[in-house]
Order: C-alpha cells, then structure tokens, then sequence
C-alpha cells in the first residue's frame, strides 16, 4: 500500500494525463486556419507553407490582358461585382469568357466583358456604299460643324432621349457622393412600388452584392444602366424586359439601416450624379 506522498504524487499524474488529453482534444476542434498557424510542438507541415506564386501569363485569357474589352481579375472581386461594373450580365460574362464554373475565377484571369464582335456585323462598313456619277448627281452641300456649344450640350441630348424618370415617389434623404454614396437614396414605406426609370432588360435581380441586399440591375443600352437596392420584394427576373414606369420591386431594407430605396446611375460603368439625368420635382 502507498504512503500519502505516493498517493499524492499518483494524483498529480492523473491530473496531469488528463490535462494533456484535454488538450489534445481541443486541438482537433479549431478552425483549420488556427491550427496551420500554430507551430509550437510540431515540425512544419506542407499546409503551412506559403502557396507557390502562379504565373499569370498560366492564367486563362492572358494572351488578352489589357486589350480592349477585357478585364483582368483584381484581389477580393467576384464575378458579380465584374460583370456590374461593366454593365453586364454575369452570364453572358461567364459565357464569353468560357468559364467552366463561374463560382470559381483567379486573381490576373482576364475575362471579356464585352460581346464578341461577329464578323457579319463587320463585314460592311457603314462607308461602303458606292459613288454617285453622271451629270445629274446633285453637288454635295458641306455639313457645317457643330458650334462648341452644340458640341458640350450633345451628351445632354443623348441622355434626354432615354427619359429617366424618378424610381420612387419619396423625398431625397441622401444625395450623390462620388466617396461615400455612388447614388441617391429615397425615402419610404415598407412595400412602396420601385419602378423603372427607363426601358430596358434586367441583366441582374438577387442579392449577390454585398451591401446591395435585394438589387436590380437594369441595362438601357450600351452606355447606361440603373442600380435599385435594398428592396423588400423583388418582381422581375433576369433578362426580363421593362418598360419605364413599371413596378419592378417593393421598397425595403434589406442589406441597410431603414427602409429606403438606393438607386444609381452609371454610365459606361462608372456612378454618375443621377440629379443630372432625373427630371426636377
């Protein structure tokens, strides 16, 4: 029989075994990158070790990089985030660039972000038609060019021609900031109808764009579209047509602080000041 000392010191290594089967079960439980940032007691393992630089010019579509039309893949973009910055649906970027999944892209991949262009639609130059001869062709009249004035109010007219009108009825509770607000926001109800500013095709409804929460994206042709976020109720899917002033979405909060409508312009991809192109109230 053990003496008090033996006893004790049998009762410590019992504590002790049991302290270090503690841990050891803690271990398996921690998140995988915890445990490949804890090198105290083990020899390095090949999941620790920085991961090999790939080399762009590996990369899909790098013989495309920097062309026009193309996009090259920065850190922490998605696909989502690409294909709305340039105005366009995901899929069609997905399908233009041949991804296998469109989940999965690398940083440096070069996508195409514009349709490719047919050769039909190249074969004929709009200057091909032939000359006119014989004594009866009328002389040519020289078109005069455009005064400066005519010229700087030539992109108003262009944007006066797709009629914008405002998506919701409310009051103006933020304006346009090109740092911290890419748009306007509009006041609400919960449940207040979001329309159309213009005609177009929906080229995005969901809430894949963080800090969107339920967002359509409208495309009014090749150099504007419209951004609706935070809705309720989304009512229209992708590729869908609409006409301006159709109910497209419910007013929300979805992704925001209160029920408001975040809506934005932009133009060739770029969020330009929507008051400029809305008409006054």
């Amino acid at each position: 029989m053990l003496d008090s000392r033996g006893v004790l010191t049998w009762g410590a290594s019992v504590v002790a075994a049991m302290v270090l089967a503690g841990c050891g079960s803690t271990s398996l439980n921690q998140a995988p990158v915890e445990d490949r940032g804890s090198s105290a007691g083990r020899a390095p393992s090949s999941t620790s070790a920085t991961p090999p630089r790939i080399d762009p010019a590996t990369l899909p579509g790098a013989e495309n990089a920097g062309k026009p039309g193309y996009y090259t893949v920065k850190p922490g973009e998605t696909l989502m985030r690409i294909a709305s910055d340039n105005g366009q649906n995901w899929r069609d970027i997905a399908r233009w660039s041949n991804l296998d999944n469109p989940n999965v892209i690398e940083v440096g991949q070069v996508l195409r972000v514009v349709p490719p262009v047919t050769t039909t639609a190249s074969a004929a130059p709009a200057t091909s038609a032939p000359a006119m001869t014989g004594a009866n062709t009328p002389a040519a009249t020289p078109v005069p060019a455009p005064s400066p004035a005519a010229a700087a109010s030539a992109p108003a007219a262009a944007d006066g021609n797709l009629g914008f009108i405002w998506p919701a009825s409310g009051a103006v509770i933020q304006g346009f900031d090109d740092a911290r607000n890419k748009g306007v926001d509009i006041g609400g109800k919960a449940g207040d109808p979001v329309v159309a500013a213009a005609d177009g095709r929906v080229i995005y409804s969901g809430a894949g764009l963080r800090g969107y929460g339920n967002l359509i994206l409208v495309k009014h042709n090749n150099t504007y579209l419209t951004a609706y976020a935070h809705n309720q109720t989304l009512l229209v899917k992708d590729d869908q047509v609409v006409k301006k002033g159709q109910k497209i979405a419910e007013m929300g909060s979805s992704d925001a602080d209160r029920v408001k409508l975040h809506f934005e312009v932009r133009r060739q991809g770029k969020p330009v000041d929507p008051s400029r192109y809305l008409p006054s109230r």
